[in-house]
């Protein structure tokens, strides 16, 4: 969202409120806090995120963290970045935006099947001034914490390109108005749709029965790509012609990234590695 923080928080405030109405009760257990350290999730710290969102100033950024499982991997997990874009540190900066992610565990999407998921998916991006959003099977860390496991995370890329990988924080930081990829679901806002041509454009560039379109409003449109997410196994099935149409087409308008650690190390490699991965559909 290439807005400051004081006019995304209440929008990010209520998708995080549809997002906890859709998810088991006392799913998110652990707050982050700003200070450091981790911290139960109860009552009184509702109340402190609460401020922190949307009522204490923002001289330069905030960051919220809310996880499931206390510095392990857990299913239920929500970030968010928000920057005051007039600051002097962003005013030139044509890249910073606020990022929220929201996530669920694979269980959840097997039990209450995939039109739920994009229901909720639908809800959240309601709800947000998004210029790009997806919903995609993904890797998931606390923290970002990929180190640990970079060799696992690598094998597991390479063989599931449809597995996604995210550092929301570093990504939040050089996004701009631009493309993370193409995903299973794939919400497209302003500049980026009209970049692209609008919807109408967008129905005659990727005719293909797999793909619906659904306009949020004149502003938001939503790709989705087939009933349910894939992993795409390599060894065993190529990526479907509707994703590789998709990355065609926002492959101009697609992001570049500073190497993380589930990378090659190497500076040059790494950023190359980094370049492949990003566009691993694209031609």
């Amino acid at each position: 969202m290439r807005r400051s923080h004081a006019e995304v928080a209440p929008a990010v405030w209520r998708a995080l409120h549809t997002y906890l109405h859709a998810i088991p009760p006392r799913s998110l257990n652990w707050y982050v806090a700003a200070e450091g350290g981790t911290l139960p999730l109860d009552g009184e710290e509702w109340g402190h995120i609460r401020e922190d969102m949307l009522e204490r100033p923002c001289p330069v950024s905030r960051s919220i963290y809310l996880q499931e499982q206390r510095d392990e991997p857990g299913g239920y997990n929500f970030e968010y970045y928000g920057r005051r874009l007039d600051a002097p540190l962003f005013a030139q900066d044509e890249d910073s935006t606020c990022a929220v992610s929201f996530t669920l565990p694979t269980e959840y999407l097997m039990e209450h099947g995939p039109a739920r998921v994009r229901a909720l998916a639908l809800g959240i991006a309601r709800e947000l001034p998004l210029s790009f959003g997806y919903t995609s099977l993904a890797l998931i860390a606390p923290n970002t914490g990929w180190y640990a496991a970079r060799r696992t995370v690598r094998e597991l890329r390479d063989r599931y390109p449809g597995l996604d990988i995210y550092n929301l924080e570093q990504t939040s930081r050089v996004l701009g108005t631009r493309a993370r990829g193409a995903y299973w679901l794939t919400f497209l806002g302003q500049p980026l749709l009209g970049q692209l041509g609008g919807l109408e454009s967008l129905r005659q560039r990727l005719p293909f029965s797999d793909i619906s379109f659904h306009s949020l409003d004149d502003e938001r449109v939503l790709l989705t790509l087939g009933e349910w997410p894939e992993a795409i196994d390599t060894t065993q099935e190529c990526p479907p012609p509707q994703l590789l149409a998709l990355a065609r087409l926002l492959e101009p308008f697609i992001y570049e990234e500073e190497v993380t650690g589930w990378f090659v190390h190497d500076d040059k490699e790494g950023m190359e590695d980094m370049r492949r991965w990003i566009r691993r559909f694209c031609p």
